[in-house]
């Protein structure tokens, strides 16, 4: 069974910085390019980073510079370090899963939720 456990969300002031961690089970790690996608409340899903098994990464143009994307192979984890966070960045953070060919084999983490207000 797949899971993809995200945690680090919570309520962090602008400016401040939050770090994200996916732990994942029951992937060969080494198979999927992870990333980081969030949701804003009303808006759809969109693309925050990802990262491929050699460590290639893509960002957003939202994002390029103040967030940074980082994967442990060993521990079948991925972090998203986010710096300089501004009120809209507020969003569900999920982790996702894709094979870096079989298409159809992707997964979703159920979410952690980031809010930045002062």
């Amino acid at each position: 069974q797949v899971q993809l456990v995200e945690s680090g969300g919570g309520l962090v002031q602008p400016g401040g910085s939050l770090r994200l961690s996916c732990a994942a089970s029951g992937i060969i790690f080494s198979f999927y390019t992870m990333g980081w996608y969030r949701q804003a409340p009303g808006k759809q899903r969109e693309l925050v980073a990802t990262i491929r098994s050699g460590g290639n990464t893509n960002y957003a143009d939202s994002v390029k510079g103040r967030f940074t994307i980082s994967r442990d192979n060993a521990q079948n984890t991925v972090s998203l370090q986010m710096n300089s966070l501004k009120p809209e960045d507020t969003a569900v953070y999920f982790c996702n899963a894709r094979h870096i060919s079989m298409n159809t084999m992707v997964y979703w983490g159920k979410g952690t939720l980031v809010t930045v207000s002062s």
